[in-house]
């Protein structure tokens, strides 16, 4: 008999899961037979149906709308280093078919079987990021699992995403062995870059674009292009390696773009690039009022709409962007519209971008629909790890 502490579900409330789904809702409980109120966060719950079949081990967090989340169909298995190691393994193997070098996300929360936890590797520095109360309560199993799989040098958790205090989890940042590298490096579609360990945004950088990033190359040479929320440089650096005879980042943030300069440096692109401190629809009307035009606009925002509730100021933020820019191009200019925003689907995105071009008398083509890179693997019973979009978009003057 497992001592791991039962929760049981409503009739018929178990279809989800057997259809191969990994979340359990508040309100699928039957909290006569388990109350909630009897569960600390985090707690290793076995997941049953009505007639108390086993459907699989899992945590809970009696205090969240998602209230509990599977980590194995099999009643062996709980969370815990053993499975840590095994899910790890999985994992790598995946990352070793795909790429010839260690820099990657190695581990996608659902996607890679473990709910609640987010791995970026950059060679021996490993960055994580733990989202859930019962991944939390493995933070020492996951460190041991992380130097059994991968024997890192540094492992950074940055545990300061707002998500956390969906799951009463408190914000920090902490070092999880002794060696603390100030920088990361970072090597993607032959480019090198370096960004700070702790001052960069996230886990440091977004490996998701990187297919994209290299479908750009293909359009790049001789052009002139501007990369808008640019960071560190990623879209821009890529592209002038690729030969854009011009680039200009832009980016609120004064350390991404030194840090942007710094990458042209390491690959020998600095006289390509060019910079713009600014508020990204500021930059652009400015752009617009000094009469400057672009081949290529990379539009890569963070995620305008992070909860359901924000959705139609979102959609109108993307729109709006994404009609600066456009007033930006050239004639037959194109444009790299992304969206990382779950709550807004490809049909939404396009239709923005479509009322974007003709609110200003253009039209539009769509020449490429670029996804999530294959280190984020998506869960097919979970939309939500479905969220990346990027379109590549040729916008003409109309006749």
């Amino acid at each position: 008999m497992s001592n791991i502490a039962p929760l049981i579900l409503k009739k018929s409330e178990e279809r989800r899961i057997r259809a191969g789904h990994l979340w359990v809702f508040s309100n699928e409980v039957d909290t006569k037979i388990t109350p909630l109120t009897g569960f600390e966060p985090g707690q290793a719950v076995e997941i049953k149906d009505a007639n108390q079949k086993f459907l699989g081990n899992g945590y809970i967090n009696p205090h969240s709308l998602i209230c509990a989340r599977l980590v194995s169909r099999d009643a062996k298995y709980a969370l815990g280093r053993s499975l840590l190691i095994d899910r790890l393994n999985i994992a790598l193997s995946l990352r070793n078919r795909l790429f010839d070098k260690p820099y990657y996300r190695l581990v996608f929360g659902e996607g890679d079987g473990l709910p609640g936890l987010v791995v970026d590797r950059f060679g021996d520095v490993l960055v994580a990021q733990i989202t859930t109360a019962g991944m939390e309560q493995h933070k020492e199993d996951i460190v041991a699992a992380l130097q059994k799989v991968l024997k890192p040098t540094a492992i950074l958790f940055r545990n300061d995403v707002g998500i956390r205090e969906l799951e009463g989890l408190d914000s920090y940042v902490e070092h999880a062995l002794d060696h603390q590298p100030d920088q990361i490096e970072i090597i993607e579609n032959n480019t090198r870059f370096e960004v700070p360990l702790i001052g960069g945004q996230k886990t440091g950088w977004f490996y998701d674009h990187r297919q994209n990033r290299s479908r750009l190359q293909h359009y790049a040479k001789d052009k002139r292009i501007l990369d808008v929320f640019s960071y560190c440089g990623a879209w821009g650096i890529q592209a002038a390696k690729a030969g854009a005879a011009d680039v200009v980042c832009v980016d609120s943030s004064e350390n991404a773009l030194q840090a942007a300069q710094h990458n042209a440096e390491l690959n020998n692109v600095s006289d390509q690039i060019g910079t713009l401190r600014s508020d990204a629809f500021d930059g652009l009307k400015a752009l617009h009022e000094s009469g400057e035009k672009f081949d290529i606009i990379v539009v890569d925002p963070p995620a305008f709409i992070k909860r359901r509730k924000d959705k139609k100021n979102g959609v109108q933020a993307y729109q709006r962007i994404n009609q600066l820019a456009m007033r930006l191009l050239n004639r037959d200019g194109l444009l790299v519209a992304a969206s990382c925003s779950f709550h807004m689907s490809g049909t939404e995105l396009t239709t923005a971008l479509l009322k974007a071009s003709r609110h200003i008398d253009r039209n539009m083509q769509i020449l490429e629909q670029g996804h999530q890179a294959a280190d984020h693997p998506v869960h097919p019973a979970i939309t939500e790890t479905n969220y990346l979009k990027a379109f590549f978009c040729r916008v003409l003057p109309t006749r």
